[in-house]
């Protein structure tokens, strides 16, 4: 009796260190089956063990998981994974079993820093409602952002690992892959773990779903010169910060106008300007006359009858301001003098606020929108661009170098008390005012970039005017062409701009 209650003593002192033991995020299964991963475990508190399994004959894995959710600070879910460094791909065809379920249940494609549940990550999630969107967390205990595809319920999905950038595809039946829209940076360090996983989005409930043609590759290492350049035209909330992408394209497109009925937006494109429905589809080219070496300088009336272009197709060839109707239509020539970049109109229509280069210098002019002679507004050395009016017409916001490094400033729409709005360490450009008059929106480089280049690390940040607070909307790769103009929705609740990625 005594050796019975003994063993029985060791046995529960064991199950007790075993328990101990285990990881806080993870309790792990290591198993050969499981085609090219090594190991899979629960992610996080769940109320319902998840489980794996992999058929070598068909190359197919059934991945079953519970979990609240995966966003926020923390994620819960089940996760297959293999341990890996340097640049990764992982593409599979994705399909849940059973209907019903939560919309919001997910599939994912992942790279994570680690098997914690508040580890920075990046992953191609399916949603059981069809959305597809990049989901991401950039800093270990930080909230999770997303960036939505405009392709629902592809046939394949992939994401991919390059330095410190995550890009993700999607295919439909029968289609190659092509760029979902969207990038983020997310540096992951040395070693971390790249799977599938599953998530019911109900803590109560246990989700199911299949992941066939699963390829996990080392990509090749990406060529030093001529990769592919995408562009990507996003919106934002600026309350949850979420991205949604409207178009994808295999070259330079720049600079969204939303026009003010909330229901299209405008860019440039090998010198046209362009017209997408906010729902996507295929762009329109607006009639521009001789004006076809249009800038990314462009903007829409506030009574919503005419366009102001930036063209640079005539005379010496320098950029000058013309007006169309806004559906197309004949160009009119408002400045004489070159080189002039639109950026601004006043809120009663009568005036155009723009950048002159006149004599070597870069300065602030006003001009009549019927036309006629130009006023300059600033005087200070150094370049002073992007001029725009707050919608109450008593500023104009625009950002100067004046102080040694690019600053957001402001002046009385004649030129007067001009003043400085940011003061920071980082370089700011082209500010713009929401329609509300609350917020103002601005591109931001890093100290040590000169000028507004394309292709760079950069951040979208969120000034409120009431108290000149700071916060960051976004951090993307763009720069020229992100956000030259007014991009506002009507609402004042989301703002247009344009990210690019660099392919191999």
């Amino acid at each position: 009796m005594h050796r019975q209650i003994l063993a029985w003593l060791l046995a529960f002192l064991a199950a007790v260190l075993s328990v101990g033991s285990r990881s806080a995020s993870s309790e792990q299964t290591t198993t050969s089956s499981l085609g090219p991963f090594e190991a899979h475990g629960d992610i996080g508190a769940v109320l319902h063990s998840g489980s794996a399994s992999y058929d070598s004959s068909t190359k197919t894995f059934t991945v079953t998981g519970s979990g609240e959710n995966m966003w926020l600070t923390s994620d819960a879910f089940h996760f297959v994974w293999r341990k890996v460094s340097g640049d990764v791909s992982l593409s599979a065809n994705i399909s849940f079993v059973g209907s019903g379920g939560n919309e919001h249940r997910k599939a994912v494609l992942m790279v994570r820093q680690s098997l914690d549940a508040d580890s920075p990550y990046a992953d191609l999630a399916l949603h059981g409602n069809g959305l597809t969107s990049l989901q991401y967390r950039e800093a270990k205990g930080g909230l999770t952002h997303e960036i939505q595809s405009n392709v629902s319920g592809p046939a394949r999905v992939g994401i991919e690992k390059r330095g410190e950038y995550v890009y993700v595809s999607v295919a439909a039946p029968g289609e190659p892959f092509h760029m979902a829209g969207g990038s983020t940076r997310v540096p992951l360090e040395g070693s971390f773990y790249v799977g599938i996983g599953v998530c019911a989005h109900d803590k109560d409930a246990v989700e199911k779903a299949l992941f066939s043609n699963v390829e996990l590759l080392t990509p090749a290492a990406a060529p030093a010169a001529n990769p592919k350049l995408y562009s990507t035209l996003e919106t934002i909330a600026i309350d949850s910060t979420d991205r949604h992408v409207i178009y994808v394209a295999p070259e330079r497109f720049e600079a969204p106008n939303w026009t003010r009925d909330g229901a299209a937006l405008l860019f440039n494109r090998n010198g046209r300007i362009e017209r997408i429905p906010l729902a996507g589809g295929t762009p329109e080219t607006i009639e521009t006359g001789f004006a076809t070496q249009c800038n990314n300088d462009h903007g829409i009336s506030p009574d919503s009858q005419w366009l102001a272009i930036s063209d640079q197709s005539q005379a010496d060839h320098r950029s000058l301001i013309y007006i169309v109707p806004i559906h197309g239509g004949t160009p009119r020539r408002v400045t004489q003098k070159s080189p002039s970049y639109w950026h601004g109109w006043s809120p009663d229509g009568k005036t155009l606020a723009f950048v002159g280069e006149r004599r070597g210098e870069f300065d602030i002019y006003a001009i009549p929108f019927a036309g006629g002679e130009e006023t300059r507004l600033t005087t200070a050395k150094g370049l002073d661009d992007g001029p725009e009016y707050s919608p109450d017409g008593n500023f104009i916001y625009f950002n100067s170098e004046r102080t040694g490094s690019m600053q957001i400033w402001r002046m009385k729409p004649d030129g007067s008390e001009q003043e400085q709005i940011t003061n920071d360490d980082f370089n700011n450009w082209f500010p713009h005012i929401s329609p509300d008059g609350e917020w103002m929106v601005f591109l931001t480089y890093d100290k040590s970039v000169t000028g507004h280049p394309e292709n760079k690390d950069v951040m979208l940040r969120l000034m409120s005017l009431r108290d000149r607070k700071i916060t960051v909307l976004a951090k993307l790769f763009g720069g020229q062409g992100t956000i030259n103009v007014p991009s506002w929705s009507p609402d004042s609740k989301q703002l247009a701009f344009v990210s690019y990625q660099l392919i191999p």
